[in-house]
C-alpha cells in the first residue's frame, strides 16, 4: 500500500486549492438514510453497519468502523410522512459513555414531548 503525503490539494489549473487536514475533518465520517417506521431498514449509508429501533421515536445507529471518541456532530434531517406532512419536532443526538466512537441514539419528539416513528431519517456524522 503506498501513502501519499501532501500539504495541498489543488485544482488541475490551480485556481482553487484547500489544505489537506480540511479534505480529513471537514468529511462526513458516516451517514445514513433509513426508514423510521415500521420494520426498520437502511436505505443507504457509509461506514454504518446498524439500526437498531429502540421504541417510538428512539433509534440507535452503529458505525462500520467506530470513530476515536465521542467528539463528533451529527446533522439530522427526516421526512415525517411519506405523504409530505410536517410537524413541528425536536430531533437531537445523544450517547452516554459506553456509546463513545462506536454508535449515537436518535430521539424523534414533537414540541409537546411525545415520541414519534419518522418515514424516513437521515444523519451526517462530522469530526
Amino acid at each position: 500500500m503506498s501513502t501519499l503525503k501532501l500539504d495541498t490539494i489543488a485544482s488541475r489549473d490551480g485556481t482553487e486549492s484547500t489544505d489537506v487536514t480540511n479534505v480529513i475533518k471537514g468529511s462526513a465520517k458516516a451517514w445514513v438514510n433509513f426508514n423510521g417506521t415500521g420494520t426498520v431498514a437502511i436505505n443507504e449509508s457509509f461506514n454504518v453497519s446498524s439500526i437498531t429501533d429502540l421504541g417510538t421515536g428512539y433509534y440507535t445507529v452503529t458505525f462500520t468502523n467506530s470513530l476515536e471518541d465521542g467528539y463528533y456532530a451529527v446533522a439530522l434531517s427526516h421526512k415525517y410522512t411519506n405523504s409530505g406532512n410536517t410537524s413541528s419536532i425536536i430531533a437531537n443526538r445523544y450517547h452516554d459513555t459506553t456509546e463513545l466512537g462506536s454508535r449515537f441514539s436518535i430521539a424523534l419528539r414533537h414540541v409537546n414531548g411525545s415520541q414519534y416513528d419518522s418515514y424516513m431519517v437521515t444523519a451526517a456524522v462530522f469530526r
